[in-house]
């Protein structure tokens, strides 16, 4: 999964994923951690879930099955608009429109960002394959989570960036910090995969903490894991190391567990 391979498609899902993340994050009442504006992997590919507007609820899906932009409301009203063969600018204009129909009238600065009227490779095999992935993730994610007593974040995905996360909290708050910032005041782990980007240009899984405790990076990792340190710390599993393993999520787990063990060790 070298990102090179696919970064058109990934990048046209990027861009789908930005733009009905903003919308989401627009009308969703607030959570801490911005989690409203965050999108869940389901079986078709990407949902805001049901959010309210206009004294109802919208849903929007990437559908990565049948490959458009579908949107549903509680009053029964559903429209599809292809993702292949658009652009961000036209995604835009023919969600606006669409809605308008319905009496909702978007705020002309909330898609502002999306101006580029380039039309975006995607290709429906290799999305098809992204949402698989994804699909695989998102349950090994939620078993994993499910084993935590404590607090952790729902399994969800960030547009910004496009990667599948999961927050775990100690229940203690940071010192120093003013308890009432609620971006930073709590001590946690994140859980995460990534496609790749600027720093790794290969699809990975990550773990990080936060505070960094002291000798966080000091574990041993095993089954070529590794610790990356340029820029941001972490502990890296490359997901081509999956591809090449007896049983995935046994290894996935055990990656996880691991170092949700150690971090929860240094924490105290």
């Amino acid at each position: 999964m070298i990102l090179a391979d696919w970064v058109e498609t990934r990048d046209a899902i990027h861009q789908y994923a930005r733009i009905i993340g903003k919308i989401r994050g627009f009308y969703m009442p607030k959570a801490k951690h911005w989690w409203h504006i965050t999108l869940t992997v389901n079986a078709h590919g990407l949902t805001t879930t049901p959010f309210p507007v206009s004294g109802g609820t919208l849903e929007m899906q990437l559908d990565l099955i049948s490959h458009q932009l579908s949107i549903f409301s509680n009053t029964g009203w559903n429209c599809g608009i292809p993702l292949k063969g658009n652009s961000a600018a036209g995604m835009r204009q023919q969600i606006t429109q669409l809605l308008a129909t319905q009496g909702i009238d978007l705020d002309e600065q909330l898609l502002s960002a999306f101006e580029d009227e380039s039309i975006l490779a995607y290709d429906a095999d290799t999305a098809d394959d992204f949402h698989r992935a994804l699909s695989w993730i998102d349950v090994v994610f939620r078993t994993f989570k499910g084993g935590l007593r404590q607090e952790t974040s729902p399994v969800q995905l960030f547009p910004h960036h496009l990667d599948i996360a999961m927050n775990w909290f100690s229940g203690r708050l940071v010192p120093g910090v003013d308890p009432a910032d609620e971006d930073t005041a709590d001590e946690q782990m994140n859980f995460g995969f990534v496609s790749g980007d600027a720093s790794i240009d290969e699809a990975y899984f990550y773990v990080t903490a936060y505070p960094i405790p002291e000798n966080w990076s000091g574990l041993a990792l095993s089954q070529g894991a590794y610790w990356h340190t340029e820029g941001w710390v972490g502990a890296i599993l490359p997901y081509a190391r999956l591809l090449k393993a007896n049983d995935p999520q046994a290894m996935l787990l055990e990656f996880l567990q691991q170092l949700q063990g150690h971090g929860a060790a240094l924490m105290k």
